[in-house]
């Protein structure tokens, strides 16, 4: 089979189309033919080697961990699919590559396609949605009536972020261009603030929880707009050794990781409130949570670009931009139907 792979880290480290023997199935395992495949920074930042103390992989390595596609064979003990299953997911930790014609995935990591979702749309869902959902429902325990900051509404965990909050009944506010106002403005956050012409922490006060999608100076400033015992939960900021002790990392990265997150940590303690880091874990039992959603409407695909397996490269490229709206998706079989 074909797989879009890297030799090597390193930011000049282009992948190349490459053949490869299709993946062993075990026991518990899932074969997909991978008919559509989505772009998330984690790709590039996994080539960079930005995470390879944290998420070490076995060199070379095929890129990818969302994909949409059709079940074609399956383990001795699987019980929740069949063969001709039409499923979505993500992959775990320790098992990527859907740039690739053909993935295997623990069962439970997967779940059935949303019946009014395209492979393409599909595709561009389970991690950033299975993210938001964690933050929102497990780290930051959002009730009604709370509220809660979003900033970058028009990412590709924004636009899911959004509207899974306010169906858990927050209030919401997010930040954006004026180039992505219409997109956010179509999720109905509460509160839009164009970060080009206004700094958020002016305008925010006694907020419950962040969550934190951007790091930098954003997450710098957002503590100060936090009630005491408030929380922010981070996708972007810097990993602490609480996540690395969850993660069971060597002890030196557990050190490490610690003295790196002093600054956010003392930001926390100076302002009552809790810093976490977190990576989203796949769940695919979790993913069929999110499928309702999908299917009821409160969750709706945001596609920016649609690239093909061959233009897996620029794919890449469009999304380490960073001037994305919504999801980039890879169509590796060539199916938008």
């Amino acid at each position: 089979m074909k797989a879009m792979q890297i030799s090597q880290y390193g930011k000049d480290e282009k992948v190349i189309l490459t053949e490869v023997k299709t993946p062993a199935v075990g026991a518990h395992d899932i074969l997909i033919e991978v008919y559509a495949a989505s772009v998330n920074p984690v790709d590039y930042k996994l080539r960079d080697g930005a995470l390879k103390a944290v998420r070490p992989k076995k060199l070379p390595l095929t890129l990818g961990n969302d994909f949409a596609g059709i079940v074609t064979k399956i383990g001795a003990e699987v019980t929740r699919f069949k063969v001709g299953d039409a499923v979505y997911g993500a992959a775990s930790a320790d098992r990527w590559g859907s740039f690739a014609e053909y993935f295997v995935v623990g069962e439970q990591y997967a779940a059935l396609k949303p019946s009014n979702l395209s492979f393409t749309e599909a595709a561009s869902l389970p991690l950033t949605a299975l993210t938001a959902y964690q933050a929102l429902t497990e780290w930051l325990d959002v009730q009604p009536g709370q509220k809660i900051f979003i900033p970058g509404g028009a990412g590709g965990v924004g636009v899911v972020a959004i509207p899974i909050a306010k169906h858990l009944g927050a209030y919401v506010a997010t930040t954006g261009s004026p180039r992505g106002r219409e997109l956010i403005n179509s999720l109905h956050p509460d509160l839009f603030i164009d970060y080009q012409t206004t700094d958020f922490s002016k305008q925010l006060t006694n907020y419950d929880g962040v969550f934190d999608t951007r790091g930098g100076d954003d997450l710098i400033k957002a503590f100060s707009i936090l009630k005491p015992k408030g929380k922010i939960v981070s996708i972007a900021g810097i990993p602490d050794k609480a996540f690395a002790k969850r993660e069971e990392l060597p002890q030196a990265i557990q050190l490490a990781l610690a003295i790196n997150a002093r600054k956010v940590h003392s930001l926390a303690k100076k302002h009552e409130v809790s810093y976490h880091y977190f990576m989203k874990r796949a769940d695919g039992i979790q993913l069929e949570k999110i499928t309702h959603l999908i299917e009821k409407g409160v969750i709706k695909p945001i596609i920016d670009k649609i690239f093909t397996f061959e233009e897996t490269q620029a794919a890449l490229d469009y999304v380490e931009a960073g001037k994305t709206k919504g999801k980039v998706v890879i169509t590796v079989k060539g199916h938008l139907s």
